[in-house]
């Protein structure tokens, strides 16, 4: 309990006291019998979210996440390729001739952080296209964590891990068939490989990969099973975007466009995010806007968190695994 402690006794105000008490609520709402999305935007598996939220999976503090496809395959590409990975602390003063030169060693930059596209992006493209022609072939289709899922649990990256495995949010989340829920999954470095393979004809039905209408489609039947009214679901939303704008949509979409009264609104809501709300910024908007949408109610416990959720996210984490 000494990183608890530590922040009870100093954050007590401001964005401090908002991350303490976002933590208390996200307990609350677990004790409560209630069960929580986390959501990921932004660059969090680059950033080695894996190290606290792998745990989080493994201690059932979470029961489904959604996030981009960036997001999804950087917490491999970070799984196998780590070594390879440049830092580059003073990011900020790289010159437009510098960063030519990093394009020219297939160094991806994300920030202060470089992917190898060799040893990170056409690995496990070589591997996965196995799984994608595999299933092309017999006319079978899977979400884009499922094909994750396939490559994982069989083996064939484990002789390429370059850290630990329990530091593999996407790995502990496999060994648990945790739901996924990926929008935008196009957007994303093996998006574009699947559209390329889907060009060249090495994949020849484009919908061997399912869709994100599917994904809503199976959100929806996920949240109507798991979401009752002595045990509802909460949001802890990292960033803004699709991430977090596509799955809190289905809770109006099965009031409003399915017509179901029985269905309860999101339990808990919590965002961590630096942008600034702002006239205009839907992805921004405070908690209390969302009441007008249909997705939060007036006494849904509300946070929001205005700062670098690369800080934030591991000292909620922490407090909730009670260390």
């Amino acid at each position: 309990m000494e990183i608890t402690t530590f922040l009870k006794h100093h954050y007590r105000h401001f964005n401090a006291a908002a991350l303490i008490d976002a933590a208390e609520g996200y307990r609350a709402h677990l004790d409560g019998n209630g069960k929580m999305m986390i959501t990921l935007a932004g660059a969090m598996s680059t950033a080695e979210l894996g190290i606290s939220l792998a745990e989080m999976i493994r201690e059932d503090k979470v029961q489904i996440i959604t996030c981009t496809g960036a997001n999804l395959e950087e917490d491999v590409f970070n799984l196998v390729a780590h070594d390879y990975y440049e830092r580059i602390p003073g990011y900020r003063d790289l010159s437009p001739e510098q960063e030519q030169a990093l394009l020219e060693r297939h160094m991806n930059r994300v920030t202060d952080t470089c992917i190898p596209e060799m040893e990170a992006m056409r690995r496990i493209e070589h591997v996965i296209l196995e799984e994608w022609q595999k299933a092309d072939k017999a006319g079978e289709r899977y979400f884009p964590h499922e094909f994750f899922y396939k490559i994982l649990l069989s083996g064939k990256l484990d002789a390429s891990f370059q850290i630990d495995p329990k530091n593999s949010w996407l790995l502990e989340a496999a060994k648990k068939n945790l739901p996924i829920i990926v929008p935008g999954w196009e957007d994303s470095t093996l998006g574009n490989m699947y559209a390329g393979h889907c060009i060249s004809k090495d994949i020849h039905h484009v919908h061997t990969v399912r869709s994100g209408i599917e994904y809503m489609m199976f959100l929806a039947e996920w949240y109507t099973e798991n979401a009752q009214e002595d045990s509802t679901v909460g949001f802890f939303q990292i960033g803004g975007g699709i991430a977090g704008d596509f799955p809190i949509c289905v809770v109006p979409m099965l009031h409003q466009d399915l017509q179901r009264d029985n269905v309860p609104l999101w339990g808990y809501f919590c965002q961590i995010s630096d942008s600034t709300t702002s006239y205009g910024s839907y992805s921004g908007a405070v908690p209390n806007e969302k009441i007008t949408w249909g997705k939060l109610g007036l006494d849904t416990p509300k946070y929001i968190i205005e700062s670098d959720a690369t800080i934030v996210a591991p000292l909620i984490f922490a407090i909730i695994l009670g260390k």
